[in-house]
């Protein structure tokens, strides 16, 4: 019998994802553990959430630390509950390439457009929304991909769409895609788990490079 995947949660503000995908994992029988929560942040509503769960939760500032030792804290909390996967779900701040690195196909992120669009620096919460809405877009959606050195640039490795609606709003365009993302994270870790995407998770773009540049046997 397979190992529960043991998962660590990133996270900044509310923690209505991680509650959301707790309550999905939440039989004995799933294939996925929520070992740790980390937030960048002190007084996130995230670290509530997590306790009142018996999930540990714990806090590595981000202000004021140097970019180097703050990786290798986050990285430090993360090592010392086992982590297998790493989720950012909702995680602000910008990770520093030797974190990336350390993590490599084993961490992913949940972000709210169909990336490539709607994506980047500064493009979070309601400000995603709004800009589907200013482009006249006639669908949205929630996208989960690979993180690496580029904001909300890695490869896309599941994606839902929503209808936009008549008289959206950036506040009801968020409503009715929150359960939605929720439960596309969800099954993307799930899949994680039972084995049928690979860890660490190469990009398949990467892997037909690679082949590419493989000399011909015989050559």
């Amino acid at each position: 019998m397979r190992s529960p995947l043991r998962v660590g949660i990133l996270a900044s503000g509310e923690g209505t994802t991680f509650e959301g995908v707790a309550d999905t994992w939440a039989s004995d029988a799933d294939p996925v553990r929520i070992e740790v929560v980390v937030s960048d942040r002190p007084g996130a509503r995230v670290l509530e959430r997590a306790r009142a769960r018996g999930v540990p939760a714990l806090t590595v500032p981000r202000a004021g630390a140097g970019s180097e030792r703050w990786a290798e804290q986050l990285t430090a909390a993360l090592e010392s509950h086992h982590v297998e996967l790493v989720v950012l779900a909702g995680f602000l701040s910008i990770l520093p390439p030797r974190w990336v690195e350390r993590w490599k196909g084993r961490a992913i992120n949940l972000h709210p457009s169909l990336l490539p669009r709607y994506g980047g620096r500064g493009m979070y919460g309601l400000r995603v929304h709004a800009a589907v809405l200013a482009s006249g877009d006639r669908e949205s959606g929630a996208t989960v991909h690979l993180v690496t050195g580029a904001i909300d640039g890695g490869p896309p490795i599941a994606q839902t769409r929503v209808p936009v609606l008549p008289g959206d709003t950036p506040e009801s365009l968020r409503a009715r895609l929150h359960p939605v993302e929720v439960a596309l994270l969800a099954v993307t870790v799930r899949r994680f788990a039972e084995g049928s995407l690979p860890l660490p998770y190469a990009d398949p773009g990467d892997r037909a490079r690679d082949r590419r540049a493989e000399p011909e046997r015989g050559a």
